[in-house]
């Protein structure tokens, strides 16, 4: 419970900064690259290091990809029936397609489970929901952009230099060598800034004007991200009549997860439909706060049953 309020208070402290003079226009922007660049390789390079894996962990790893496909044909077929325009289809897809798995997953599974699911969720997030948004989103949002493809070369450049994949690649590579203990304190340390930061990022980046002139679209993508989503994976683990263990609590929990930031940097590099991106990403992040939890206590509730 400490770390969900945790949690509201930083979201509340960067809405509060926001409307100050104290904080320079460029502040989310800076806040996200010291989040993907030192706070998010060090929660990696701690948590997957001593990090036990099994097989029944490949399933939550794909569910990011199989997601966004389902989303994608949505939004794609959507988007014809309503006519709407391309840029705002492609940022339904890539928004409301990408769940925040790190940002807002990693913490909300500390708050409800403690450090133990950490390393899945690092899982989901590095091997599924990043590696699929730095591959087939970025030629979903080339595609709607209306430009050429991205190239095989600077696909897979983008991919190897992303900082949190090679903490991930030097955590599984030095397994079989133990951390010393200032080093795996240190790790701690800067790992634990990840979760104030990216909300103080997201209450800075919060905009509400332009809520009623994006409500329909609006209401669309958060209705499959923060509703679909983890309706399609409770019912998947309901049929399978899956435990109720920590790999079904993990991934029910990123399931339903709100927009990704990552994606919605993308949707921007893209020029997509810029005001429905940040009002997605604004509204969804403390909207999913709510509704993750929801799904999380249902979901539990219902397989005790």
């Amino acid at each position: 419970m400490s770390n969900l309020l945790l949690l509201v208070a930083c979201l509340a402290v960067g809405v509060l900064l926001q409307h100050s003079s104290r904080t320079p226009a460029n502040a989310p922007q800076t806040l996200n690259a010291v989040i993907l660049h030192v706070s998010l390789p060090a929660v990696t390079l701690k948590a997957l290091h001593g990090f036990a894996f099994d097989p029944n962990q490949l399933w939550p790893v794909l569910m990011p990809w199989g997601l966004f496909a389902v989303g994608a044909a949505a939004f794609w077929c959507v988007g014809r029936w309503l006519r709407l325009p391309r840029a705002s289809v492609g940022a339904l897809t890539l928004v409301g397609g990408f769940g925040n798995t790190s940002f807002v997953g990693l913490p909300m599974i500390e708050s409800l489970h403690g450090r133990d699911g950490l390393g899945l969720g690092l899982l989901i997030d590095q091997l599924g929901s990043y590696l699929a948004l730095a591959t087939i989103g970025v030629f979903v949002a080339a595609l709607y952009a209306g430009d050429a493809p991205t190239s095989r070369a600077s696909m897979l450049k983008k991919i190897v230099t992303f900082p949190p994949l090679i903490a991930l690649a030097l955590a599984l590579s030095l397994r079989p060598l133990p951390f010393p203990a200032p080093l795996d304190s240190a790790l701690a340390r800067v790992g634990d800034t990840l979760a104030p930061l990216a909300l103080l990022s997201v209450g800075l980046q919060l905009r509400l004007g332009a809520l009623r002139s994006q409500a329909r679209l609006l209401a669309i993508g958060l209705g499959y991200k923060l509703v679909a989503c983890p309706a399609i994976v409770f019912a998947i683990l309901w049929l399978l009549d899956a435990e109720l263990d920590m790999t079904s609590r993990v991934s029910m929990i990123e399931a339903a997860m709100p927009p990704m930031i990552g994606a919605g940097i993308v949707a921007a590099e893209a020029r997509l439909d810029a005001p429905l991106v940040s009002t997605m990403i604004g509204v969804g992040i403390p909207l999913g706060l709510v509704t993750a939890t929801l799904w999380h206590h249902a979901f539990a509730h219902v397989l005790s049953l």
